[in-house]
C-alpha cells in the first residue's frame, strides 16, 4: 500500500494570491495598485522578519505582472499559459537566486548575462534574490550598474531579513517595502482556517499559544501547528499545547499575582519550586512574570488593552485581575522584576535571586504595623545628631544656636566641612532637636484623602517631613558620605508637596539624584503622600563657604590668620 505524500502546512497553505497573504494588507494593496496603473519599478526590496511573506509576495507579484488576463481586483487569473506555467513550477519568466550560496562576483556576472535575454512568454523576466544581504561587497558593487539601468523586460525583487546590512547604494536604487510582524489575532484567524480545512478541532486559547510561540512569523506558526497536530491528533487543547511546547502556563502567573496581593510569601515560593521541578528555566519564568505585569498594566486602561497579544478570553482575565491591583503595585512590581532580569546573569545563586524577588513582591502591599510612639518615635541621641566640630568639641544643636546671642565677629565665619563618619554629622536648616518631644497627635498623618488609581494626598507638617528625612538619612548605613550629605542639607519647602534641596557641589547632587527614587518612595510611605517632588540643585553661596579638602580648610584658616603660613614654613609642616 502506497502512502500519500505528506505536505507540511507551510507549503500546502502558502498564499497564491494577494488576498490570501496574512497581515500585510497595506503592502499587497500598494502592489496591486502599481500593477493596475502600470507603475512598475525596475527594482524592489522586500525586508522584514522571517516568515512574514516576503518571498511569497515576490512570487505572487511576478506571477501577476505576467498574467495575460488579470482580474478586476488585481489578481492573476490562474488560467492563462503564464499562470499555469507558474502554478506548475515550469515558468521561464521567474528566476530565484539564493544569495547565501551564490554570493560571489562570478555568480552576479552570470546573472547579468542572463538578464540580457528577453522572456519567451510574458512581458517581464523577474529575478528574485533571497537573503540579498549575504552578497559580498564585490558582488554588490558588480551588481550596481545592472540594478540601476536594467533592460526594460527585467525586474529585480530583493528580499532580506537584515536591511541594515545592505549597502546604501543598493537601497537607493530600490523601492523599499517593510513587512510587519504578523499579529497574534491575524495568526490565530489563519490557523483556525487551516484547522477547519484539515478537519481539526482546536481551542482558541491553544492556537493563541501557538501564535505567541511563533513570534510574528506565519511559517513558524504553521510548523508548530503541524507539530502539535502530530501530538494531539484531531483535537487540539490548550493543556496539550502547553505540555507539548513546554510553555509555562499563564495560570501560574495569575496565581502568583493573587498571592502577592495577599502577602503570601510561603505559597509564592512553593509555586516557584513547582515551576522549577517541571523543568522550566528560572530566567524564562522571570521574563514571563515581567510580561504578565506589563499586560496587567496595559489592561488598566481601555486605550491600551489592545497592546496585549493574547486571545480575547485571556484578555478578559487580565482586565479582571488588573481591577484587583493598584497601578502603583503593578508599576513597582514591573520595576522589581526587570531589575531581577538584568541581574540574573551576574548572580551566582540564581534561585535565591528569584526567591528574593518573590519576597519583595509580596511586601509591596503589606500594611505596616502602627508604631508605638513611646518606644520608637525618638530619634538618635542628641550627641549623634548634632555631631562634633573639627577639633572634637560637641556642636550645639540648631535650637541651642538660635537661643544664643550672635557674635558679629564670627557671624560670617566660613563653614568647614566635617570628616565623613557615621553618627557624627550636623544638621543645617530648620531645627529637628525637638522632634522627640512631639506629641502623637502632631506626628500622626492627618486624614487620608484617597485619589484615583490609589494615589494618596495626605497633608503633613514641616516637622513630620524633617523627622522622616532624618530617619531616611540614618538608614543609609553603608554610605557614610551620603548620610552626612542628607543630614547636613534638609530640603526647603516651596509649596505643599514641592521641596528644594540645595547642595554644595555637583558630586553631592549626583549622589542624591541616584537615590532620589528611593527617597521619594520612602517619604511617600511615611507621609502617606504620592505627590512629593524634589528639586536637587547646587547652591553657589553654599559652595563658596564650604571647605571639602584639607587644602580648602588650610586656605580658610590662613585667610583668618595670616601668621599660620609663616608657622607652616618655619616648622616645615605638610598638609595631610
Amino acid at each position: 500500500m502506497l502512502m500519500e505524500n505528506y505536505i507540511v502546512s507551510a507549503r500546502k497553505y502558502r498564499p497564491a494570491t494577494f488576498r490570501s497573504v496574512v497581515g500585510q494588507s497595506v503592502l499587497t494593496t500598494t502592489l496591486k495598485n502599481a500593477i493596475a496603473t502600470n507603475h512598475l519599478a525596475h527594482a524592489y526590496l522586500f525586508c522584514g522578519p522571517r516568515g512574514v511573506g516576503k518571498t511569497t509576495c515576490a512570487r505572487i507579484f511576478a506571477k501577476t505582472i505576467n498574467c495575460f488576463h488579470p482580474t478586476e481586483s488585481g489578481e492573476a487569473c490562474n488560467e492563462c499559459d503564464s499562470c499555469r506555467g507558474f502554478n506548475e513550477q515550469r515558468s521561464f519568466n521567474i528566476h530565484e537566486l539564493d544569495a547565501a550560496s551564490n554570493n560571489s562576483v562570478e555568480e552576479i556576472r552570470s546573472l547579468i548575462e542572463k538578464v540580457r535575454i528577453p522572456p519567451q512568454v510574458g512581458r517581464y523576466s523577474v529575478y528574485i534574490i533571497d537573503e540579498v544581504h549575504m552578497l559580498s561587497s564585490a558582488a554588490f558593487n558588480a551588481f550596481l550598474k545592472t540594478l540601476e539601468e536594467p533592460p526594460a523586460h527585467a525586474i529585480f525583487i530583493l528580499a532580506t531579513t537584515e536591511k541594515h546590512r545592505v549597502i546604501p547604494t543598493i537601497l537607493s536604487r530600490c523601492q523599499i517595502y517593510d513587512f510587519n510582524r504578523i499579529t497574534v489575532p491575524d495568526m490565530v484567524e489563519h490557523l483556525q482556517y487551516v484547522a477547519q480545512q484539515e478537519g481539526i478541532n482546536a481551542e482558541a486559547e491553544a492556537l493563541g499559544v501557538i501564535a505567541q510561540k511563533a513570534d510574528g512569523g506565519m511559517r513558524d506558526a504553521l510548523s508548530i501547528f503541524d507539530q502539535v497536530v502530530s501530538f494531539c491528533g484531531t483535537t487540539i487543547t490548550y493543556q496539550a499545547v502547553v505540555n507539548n511546547l513546554n510553555v509555562l502556563d499563564y495560570e501560574y502567573y495569575f496565581k502568583l499575582i493573587t498571592l502577592f496581593l495577599k502577602n503570601d510569601v510561603a505559597n509564592s515560593l512553593l509555586v516557584f519550586d513547582e515551576i522549577l521541578n517541571k523543568g522550566f528555566d528560572a530566567q524564562n519564568f522571570v521574563q514571563g512574570l515581567a510580561m504578565h505585569f506589563r499586560n496587567l498594566l496595559t489592561a488598566t486602561d481601555d486605550c491600551t488593552v489592545r497592546l496585549m497579544e493574547v486571545s480575547s478570553e485571556v484578555q478578559k482575565r487580565y482586565v479582571e485581575q488588573s481591577k484587583l491591583a493598584q497601578v502603583r503595585f503593578l508599576y513597582q512590581g514591573l520595576l522589581l522584576v526587570n531589575e531581577c532580569d538584568l541581574n540574573f546573569k551576574q548572580s551566582k545563586n540564581k534561585r535565591l535571586l528569584v526567591e528574593i524577588l518573590l519576597m519583595r513582591l509580596c511586601q509591596l502591599t503589606k500594611q505596616e504595623k502602627p508604631i508605638d510612639e513611646k518606644k520608637n518615635v525618638e530619634l538618635a541621641p542628641v550627641e549623634a545628631v548634632v555631631g562634633k566640630n573639627a577639633v572634637g568639641e560637641q556642636r550645639p544643636s540648631s535650637a541651642t544656636r538660635q537661643a544664643e546671642p550672635v557674635n558679629e565677629a564670627t557671624k560670617k565665619q566660613p563653614i568647614v566641612a566635617q570628616p565623613f563618619a557615621t553618627g557624627t554629622v550636623s544638621i543645617s536648616g530648620p531645627s529637628v532637636a525637638n522632634t522627640k518631644q512631639t506629641t502623637p497627635s502632631a506626628t500622626e498623618p492627618k486624614e487620608v484623602v484617597p485619589l484615583q488609581n490609589g494615589q494618596r494626598n495626605t497633608s503633613f507638617s514641616d516637622e513630620q517631613f524633617q523627622k522622616c528625612w532624618i530617619t531616611f538619612a540614618t538608614s543609609v548605613e553603608k554610605n557614610a558620605k551620603l548620610t552626612n550629605t542628607l543630614m547636613n542639607f534638609v530640603p526647603q519647602r516651596i509649596s505643599e508637596t514641592h521641596f528644594k534641596l540645595q547642595l554644595a557641589n555637583p558630586g553631592q547632587q549626583k549622589d542624591v539624584r541616584e537615590i532620589l527614587p528611593a527617597i521619594k518612595q520612602f517619604m511617600a510611605e511615611k507621609l502617606n503622600n504620592d505627590f512629593l517632588e524634589f528639586d536637587i540643585v547646587v547652591s553657589d553661596e553654599i559652595s563658596e563657604n564650604v571647605a571639602f579638602t584639607p587644602e580648602d580648610r588650610w586656605n580658610l584658616m590662613c585667610k583668618n590668620n595670616a601668621s599660620l603660613k609663616d608657622l607652616k614654613q618655619n616648622l616645615s609642616l605638610e598638609i595631610m
